[in-house]
């Protein structure tokens, strides 16, 4: 991938063709130098300041990105590259509005090369404009069929859309191009349920047994075969597969069930009964919060059924604000120091900043649903920040939402999620997480903050969707019955369950896997949860 076409069509000086070959084989200083030796030449050489900025967003200096990419696209406005990649470093900043600005000039400008093209998918699918992403990943795939990270990127938005079989063929379009492209496989075998006539289990255990070993190609390649032994009806070989994926992983990250710990402490220390700050207001979001694949994700879509409501997703817009406002040194966005800190901060401004990025995606509805699970940890300056918020918080049996953890494949570059490579980890966490609930449950009011359990939904949908509802501050709207027909996007996890209607055969799940779960029983029974 190169960018080194000038604005004007004039051929680049050699020394930055140069720098980018450096920069492409991983010599960041020697390409750097290149750039500035080109800048003392001549200050306004386009390529030169484009370069820097990708050396910086490389690096993750998003700020710095952002300044050097506005630099080149001020001297190039006709060129759609620096604007496009000047959005992408914006998103991580939660800076939406610039870069959704600066993503549709770069659009207007019609990209002709690949990677400009998949750079603008990348940001519309971050911002969650999936229906102005899947055009560009198209864009890019013609322009560079055989690029199988482009494929990928196509089928993930296309799946987000619900359009299933355009997201299967490209990803076996990437898996063409690159045989053992593991998210690739990974995300093509939850698509579907594999059968004893279709499925790819053979294909798959050839992968997983070649020679050269690594951690993340082993756990996406381990979670499709043990998606393909649950369809056959193995589960045990399933649990066998999944904790073979993992052990590799688990070693990696060196993950230490105490970092949890401390966390879950300091959020409860972060706030005592009757603490408020910020205003009432009559459009306050609502926050589905829990563990993850306990169905945060069926609570968000019945809610954004509604005609008053949108889904903003899973935003991580209010961690960001704390992190910014408390001005804590590590790398983290959520961290015990951070939460330490945030009890002395003006938790009324926080309030007030968290929703001024809203305007991409929450359009005329008065009503928001942020759908992030960690935020289960914020919930205390939460309620400080936003007194009129309501805080949704789903619940499911301790083995199944311990089980649902261990089976799901989160983003390896996520470290908040580090305890699910191993199910007594699992436990350990779901132990801290339960009692920050039960704190909660005690401190925050009850027209604030509630508690739902799956189990509840599945067996009385109706009796549940009114109460949460209600508890909303919402009228009835009869649509949320029919949840699965909402055709607004899904970035999660649930994107293909929450498009069927309700279903209660993953009630009772973790009954099926026999012997293989008695470790996480154990941890559980003996951190005091009675397990009905």
């Amino acid at each position: 991938m190169t960018h080194s076409a000038s604005a004007s069509g004039a051929a680049p000086d050699p020394r930055l063709l140069r720098a980018e070959r450096l920069m492409a084989t991983g010599d960041y200083r020697g390409g750097h130098a290149l750039c500035l030796e080109v800048l003392n030449d001549d200050p306004d050489a386009v390529l030169a300041w484009f370069l820097l900025g990708v050396l910086a967003a490389d690096h993750d200096n998003f700020v710095r990105a952002a300044e050097l990419f506005e630099r080149a696209a001020g001297l190039a406005p006709t060129d759609p590259r620096p604007l496009a990649h000047r959005a992408r470093a914006l998103t991580p900043l939660n800076r939406h509005d610039e870069a959704l600005a600066a993503a549709r000039a770069a659009a207007a400008q019609e990209p002709g090369d690949a990677l400009t093209s998949d750079t603008l998918g990348v940001v519309f699918s971050r911002l969650g404009l999936h229906a102005e992403a899947v055009p560009h990943f198209e864009r890019a795939v013609t322009l560079e069929p055989r690029n199988a990270a482009f494929q990928y990127n196509l089928g993930a938005s296309r799946q987000f859309l619900g359009d299933f079989d355009g997201a299967e063929t490209a990803y076996a379009a990437a898996i063409m191009v690159e045989p053992g492209h593991p998210r690739a496989w990974s995300s093509r075998v939850a698509l579907a349920r594999q059968t004893p006539e279709r499925n790819h289990r053979a294909a798959l255990e050839a992968l997983f047994n070649a020679p050269a070993r690594d951690p993340d190609r082993d756990l996406h390649i381990g979670h499709a075969l043990a998606k393909t032994c649950e369809d056959l009806g193995e589960p045990e070989a399933a649990l066998g597969w999944l904790i073979r994926a993992k052990r590799a992983k688990r070693a990696a990250v060196a993950y230490d069930p105490a970092g949890d710990a401390a966390l879950f402490e300091a959020a409860a220390a972060g706030f005592v009964s009757g603490e408020r700050a910020g205003p009432d207001s009559d459009d306050a979001p609502i926050f589905v919060v829990g563990l993850p694949r306990t169905g945060t994700t069926l609570v968000d879509r019945i809610l954004s059924s509604h005609h008053d409501v949108v889904s903003a997703g899973e935003l991580t817009h209010f961690a960001l604000v704390l992190k910014r406002m408390a001005g804590t040194p590590s790398n983290l966005v959520l961290d015990v120091e951070t939460l330490r800190a945030a009890r002395g901060l003006d938790l009324a401004a926080a309030g007030e900043t968290y929703g001024a990025p809203a305007a991409p995606w929450r359009g005329a509805a008065p009503r928001f649903v942020d759908k992030m699970p960690l935020n289960v940890v914020y919930a205390g300056l939460i309620h400080r920040a936003l007194p009129n918020a309501r805080i949704i918080c789903l619940r499911r049996h301790p083995m199944d939402a311990c089980l649902a953890n261990f089976r799901q494949l989160f983003a390896t570059g996520f470290a908040y999620y580090d305890y699910a490579y191993d199910l007594e980890d699992v436990g350990r966490y779901y132990l801290g997480f339960d009692r920050l609930v039960a704190h909660w449950r005690d401190v925050l009011p009850s027209d604030r903050f509630t508690e739902v359990a799956y189990e509840a939904i599945v067996a009385d949908q109706e009796a549940e969707t009114r109460r949460l509802l209600a508890f909303c501050g919402l009228d009835w709207d009869p649509a949320c019955l029919d949840f699965h027909e909402n055709r607004a996007p899904v970035a999660t996890a649930s994107a293909v369950q929450v498009r069927q209607p309700l279903y209660a055969t993953s009630i009772g799940r973790w009954r099926r896997y026999g012997s293989g779960l008695e470790p996480l029983r154990r941890v559980l029974e003996a951190g005091g949860v009675v397990l009905p």
